[in-house]
């Protein structure tokens, strides 16, 4: 609905105003996150990437608009209730539009990952991405712990992306700015936010996984280096991270800077 009207001249700009009153700097930070995302993993496709898995997939459009993806498959992970209905949200498109794409539903609380996958035809021995945005804030460290190590029996070579929150703006939300609305919205919804990382710490956090940090880069970084006219008068969400990791085993090329 809201996608609609935006096309509607002018809405969007008024729906942006909006946002970006509401929650400092979340919308240029999703905006720049989602073009760093995408050139990662174009960059993976010329370096021999065969499969991707994204975790948590929601909505994530990737698989149909990257057009480089349609030569491999994709692995949506989500609960089936959220794929369902994205599956029927897909269906005005052609049917060779989602040909790639392999729908794994999963109860995160009561299945496990490795056996789900593997009943998805997943490989362990192809060179995967693996893409987890938008999940660790809601789970404990139990959930991200065993997530991790998944990812870590990947083939080596394979990477993964996650986003996740400094550990500070749980401890202390006040410490960056443009929090309080944010968990004003965040508590009123019921959606917590539950863990979070020390970036100082994330090397060695992933390395005691089986994972190699390839690069940890926070909003206000990405954000100079996709939107450098809106990063000079935008603040917030300075918090919110993105980690590149690795399956030990061969050299990965990590972003340019």
């Amino acid at each position: 609905m809201l996608a609609s009207l935006c096309q509607v001249p002018g809405v969007a700009d008024l729906v942006a105003r909006f946002v970006d009153s509401r929650w400092a700097g979340a919308r240029s930070s999703a905006v720049a996150r989602t073009r760093l995302i995408d050139d990662t993993i174009r960059r993976a496709l010329e370096q021999g990437l065969e499969q991707l898995v994204i975790l948590g997939a929601g909505f994530d459009a990737r698989a149909y608009r990257l057009r480089a993806l349609s030569d491999i498959p994709v692995f949506e992970v989500d609960h089936p209730d959220t794929l369902a209905r994205k599956r029927r949200l897909l269906e005005p498109l052609p049917a060779e539009a989602s040909s790639h794409v392999r729908f794994v539903g999963i109860d995160f609380k009561s299945s496990e990952l490795d056996q789900v996958m593997n009943a998805a035809g997943y490989s362990k021995d192809l060179r995967t991405f693996i893409l987890w945005e938008g999940v660790t804030t809601y789970l404990n460290q139990t959930a991200v712990d065993a997530t991790l190590r998944w990812c870590a029996s990947a083939a080596p070579g394979s990477q993964i992306v996650f986003t996740y929150v400094h550990r500070a703006v749980l401890d202390d939300p006040s410490s960056f700015a443009g929090t309080e609305r944010l968990f004003k919205t965040l508590n009123a919804a019921g959606e917590r936010w539950t863990f979070g990382l020390d970036p100082a710490e994330l090397a060695q956090f992933l390395d005691e996984r089986g994972l190699l940090l390839e690069e940890d880069i926070g909003s206000a970084d990405y954000r100079a280096r996709y939107m450098p006219r809106v990063s000079q008068i935008t603040r917030g969400y300075e918090f919110y991270r993105l980690a590149l990791a690795s399956v030990p085993g061969r050299a990965i090329e990590a972003s340019p800077g």
